[in-house]
């Protein structure tokens, strides 16, 4: 038996492998290269102006990089923005899967309609929002000024104080239905069994979703998060559609594409997006380890 439980598990490594090989060979030529170019221009002094001449600098690149504050302003307002959209996004997401997965009238059209924010594509509804958050024609001042909220049309893409958070909202409302059509997947999976024996038993509903629901769907909701975060800590269209190069809300990777595309500053730019990079894997790898306790706690790692 155990001779069996072995082939088995070979064969499936097997043709696990088979299946990932040919999507290993397409990240090896259309992401490893690419990496790799980014990284060895990042030790040079080169300039897109002339890329036949340049020289190799070492790390000097990386110590303009790192004694730059706005850089470091950057990476502040990348973590920032994902810590806050992510965070939102997530309990957003799950009220609204929690509301679809009941039997509601019309649940079909419900769902569709949940998921337009997140099939506009993103640089087209970044325009409309910043039609929208216009300080003289936009519709949002238009309406708090008519239930009387503010007393004066706010500058919402212009003042540094309103602007982060104007970004904020605009990617809560497009990113939550990828949340919750995560969740959603998570909960369909979920036995119905469960929640009628705490039903007959008499558990309070909010002790079911804590204790019973929480943890169950707790390895789908990481792989949301994860998935979420990483597209949040390389933000570069909202904020760009939005703003425009602002270095008061700039993320690395607008500062990064600054540098590379208005600076035409080959070098300084792919050590700006090589330590975009490392910052993205380093936050990766702490999310998945934390993720991983979490669950072997809980007991739900098998």
């Amino acid at each position: 038996m155990a001779q069996q439980r072995s082939t088995a598990a070979h064969q499936r490594t097997q043709t696990a492998w088979f299946f990932l090989t040919p999507m290993l060979a397409a990240l090896l030529f259309i992401a490893a290269w690419p990496l790799l170019r980014t990284v060895a221009f990042s030790f040079t002094d080169a300039y897109l102006s002339d890329l036949s001449t340049w020289k190799f600098v070492g790390i000097t690149n990386y110590s303009y990089l790192f004694e730059d504050p706005l850089w470091w302003r950057a990476v502040g307002n990348t973590l920032l923005f994902t810590f806050i959209s992510v965070s939102l996004e997530t309990a957003l997401g799950m009220v609204i899967a929690l509301t679809l997965d009941t039997h509601l009238p019309g649940r079909g059209l419900l769902r569709a309609a949940v998921l337009i924010p997140w099939a506009i594509p993103t640089v087209v509804s970044a325009k409309m929002w910043a039609w929208m958050l216009h300080d003289l024609y936009g519709v949002v001042n238009f309406l708090l000024l008519s239930v009387g909220l503010i007393d004066r049309p706010w500058a919402w893409l212009a003042d540094p104080s309103l602007s982060m958070a104007a970004i904020i909202m605009v990617d809560v409302w497009k990113a939550t239905p990828f949340m919750a059509l995560l969740i959603l997947a998570a909960l369909q999976a979920l036995l119905l069994e469960i929640y009628e024996a705490a039903r007959v038993d008499g558990i309070h509903p909010v002790k079911v979703f804590l204790h019973v629901t929480l943890p169950l769907i707790r390895p789908a909701l990481l792989v949301a998060v994860i998935f979420r975060g990483l597209d949040a800590l390389r933000v570069f269209d909202i904020i760009y559609v939005l703003t425009g190069n602002n270095e008061n809300i700039a993320t690395m990777s607008v500062y990064a594409r600054q540098q590379l595309v208005d600076f035409q500053d080959i070098g300084f730019g792919s050590a700006a997006a090589t330590s975009l990079f490392v910052i993205v894997a380093i936050m990766a790898m702490i999310v998945i380890t934390l993720g991983r306790v979490n669950i072997s706690l809980g007991g739900g790692e098998r």
